[in-house]
């Protein structure tokens, strides 16, 4: 993005329980249009975990601790609905695994990663559709992954978090169209 566009000083921080561990193809890194890595800038109790690297198979099996809840954000028929009430029957705090990709991609990783077995798949309930924009979705309930992690941070944390990880997208998604020529001025967006 051109400097002028730069969103970094607008990135929000959240000091959260909820520790999330973004899981990406190395080839995806690059990608212009990734924002899962915006989440990293806000959350710093996050990771990047990169799988694809030849020679460097990705182990998960470390995020397994008993004194902490592993949830693999998934978009399978297997997963279970992410809802407060649920997540009150065990007070643990939460591993948020989060991989960042398609929708074919990242159902994927969920069956072919090591150490996710024991992870409980969970998918987003129903809401307002994407306000992506910037890459097409072939599936009504497709997000982009700093989306899909704020809303998720609504359920596991707190309407701010996700209010401000939402206006943080907004930002992201107005100053790429910007930088692309696709839209006037930028008005500011309060985060």
């Amino acid at each position: 993005m051109h400097l002028g566009l730069c969103i970094c000083a607008a990135c929000p921080h959240y000091v959260l329980s909820t520790r999330l561990v973004l899981v990406m193809h190395h080839r995806e890194y690059t990608k212009t249009t990734g924002t899962g890595a915006l989440a990293l800038l806000a959350l710093p109790n996050s990771e990047l975990r990169l799988h694809g690297v030849e020679d460097q198979a990705l182990d998960l099996s470390d995020l397994d601790d008993p004194e902490r809840r592993l949830l693999l954000l998934f978009p399978g028929g297997d997963a279970r609905l992410l809802d407060r009430g649920w997540l009150a029957q065990d007070s643990r705090p939460v591993t948020l695994v989060v991989p960042d990709g398609s929708w074919r991609q990242a159902a994927k990783m969920g069956r072919r990663l090591n150490g996710l077995d024991r992870a409980e798949r969970v998918v987003l309930p129903a809401g307002p559709p994407t306000q992506w924009g910037l890459r097409r979705e072939p599936r009504a309930q497709g997000f982009s992954t700093l989306e899909a992690i704020a809303r998720a941070l609504g359920i596991l944390e707190s309407e701010e978090a996700q209010a401000g990880m939402e206006a943080l997208f907004a930002l992201v998604v107005q100053r790429t169209l910007q930088s692309r020529g696709k839209r006037g001025q930028s008005t500011p967006i309060d985060i």
